[in-house]
């Protein structure tokens, strides 16, 4: 059976410590900075703002997107959404961005193309940087060509998500970690 072609960005699913409890802090975002972030993308720190991450940087990542609020700027009424739509100028305080940043923290993501059995254990960067407007979800994925056993990638493979419609091949979703993270134990700096 075909694996169905359907990016969600990062899903959180589970923790490599002892509660297995995700675990997400708030951020703030810069006030009226451009760009989307949508839920399920990574993000990382600029200047002690949340910013959308952008592959292949190799800059290390804080966490995932899950969400944001802040009062709006038109209606003067607090606003939750699941992606922040870019270029929000607040005039009451602060856009708080909800971040999972647990470096144990484990996702699902679904790939590019093609993934094998013997891609498990295997590290990859991220390719992606859209989602939509209608449901505030991410199309980041994981780049299949980018499989190697390379340390300075962003995500570190776990398995094969254990579902019925589920398989290896094209469109495989798989259970990653955060490989370059801003708290893990590479240390790599974020900024």
């Amino acid at each position: 059976m075909a694996n169905i072609d359907k990016a969600f960005g990062l899903r959180a699913i589970g923790n490599l410590s002892a509660t297995g409890a995700q675990k997400q802090y708030g951020y703030e975002i810069a006030d009226n900075q451009a760009g989307t972030i949508f839920q399920g993308d990574l993000v990382a720190l600029a200047s002690g703002f949340i910013t959308r991450f952008l592959p292949a940087t190799h800059t290390a990542a804080v966490g995932v997107f899950n969400g944001c609020n802040y009062i709006d700027p038109t209606t003067g009424k607090p606003t939750f959404k699941n992606f922040y739509p870019g270029s929000v100028n607040i005039t009451a305080g602060k856009i708080v961005a909800d971040v999972i940043d647990d470096p144990n923290q484990l996702f699902l993501v679904q790939c590019d193309a093609g993934f094998v059995a013997a891609n498990v254990g295997n590290n990859a960067d991220v390719v992606g940087t859209g989602g939509s407007t209608t449901t505030g979800i991410s199309t980041m994925e994981l780049n299949s060509s980018t499989l190697a056993t390379t340390a300075a990638l962003n995500l570190k493979v776990v398995g094969l998500y254990n579902d019925v419609n589920n398989d290896f091949g094209t469109n495989a979703v798989v259970v990653v970690k955060i490989n370059e993270h801003v708290y893990g134990s590479a240390g790599v700096a974020g900024q």
